[in-house]
């Protein structure tokens, strides 16, 4: 009888076994659903993220499943369907474009494309672009020349809603007049407001811009209920 060779990992689990088990999940997730999984998860994010800032977005939207989605944009979406555009509710002409981009490297010739392919840009106030692949010095130099705001955001980063997480406290915009009622209440200034950054994944999600203020809620076991306030930097 020939001999047999069992290999074990540090937990005790047979490699073989590992390796079995491997190639079932991928024999059950082929590589078009996971690709469209990927997309459907991430565009709703990015649906539920505009809604969070005021955005008009269908409930449609929203709740469309996966098995929806698939049968919409198909297994293998082409990312020219993906796009889509939004119009603030408070101001409608005020309207925000979601392109997803390709997994090849981001070069000033994908975004010189990705301009020309923008009709009406008149009345475009801001870009939200999709990526699967990083984006190089030059074409982040090439985004500063677009006469409205681009936002970049790694679909990896949109898998997942943070603002959903159970921990997660409440979080309200302040617009300027509720900001000046709370620095008159306590006698503050800016400088004396706690501080989040631009690139804080919270800023990132609310499209925040320097200046502007969050009141943060924190309740629950630990925290019964507490206030403050921190001012993007």
């Amino acid at each position: 009888m020939a001999a047999t060779t069992e290999t074990f990992n540090g937990n005790g689990a047979s490699f073989h076994g590992v390796l079995d088990r491997d190639r079932c999940l991928t024999d059950f997730v082929d590589e078009g659903s996971a690709q469209s999984y990927r997309y459907y998860i991430s565009r709703r994010t990015v649906l539920e993220m505009l809604k969070d800032r005021g955005y008009d977005v269908l409930d449609s939207e929203l709740n469309r499943s996966l098995t929806e989605f698939r049968s919409v944009f198909g297994n293998s979406p082409d990312l020219d369907s993906l796009r889509f555009s939004v119009s603030l509710r408070s101001i409608p002409h005020k309207k925000t474009l979601v392109m997803f981009l390709g997994t090849d490297e981001i070069k000033t010739a994908n975004i010189r494309t990705v301009y020309g392919q923008i009709l009406n840009k008149e009345s475009l106030h801001g870009l939200i672009l999709i990526l699967q692949s990083k984006m190089n010095h030059f074409a982040k130099k090439e985004l500063e020349k677009f006469p409205f705001k681009v936002e970049v955001f790694q679909i990896t980063d949109l898998l997942v809603n943070i603002t959903k997480h159970v921990l997660q406290p409440q979080m309200d915009i302040l617009t300027a007049e509720q900001k000046q009622q709370v620095m008159n209440k306590y006698k503050l200034e800016d400088k004396q407001l706690p501080r989040m950054l631009e690139s804080d994944a919270i800023v990132q999600y609310y499209g925040l811009q320097k200046g502007q203020t969050v009141k943060i809620t924190y309740s629950g076991e630990i925290v019964d209920h507490l206030v403050t306030y921190r001012c993007v930097t």
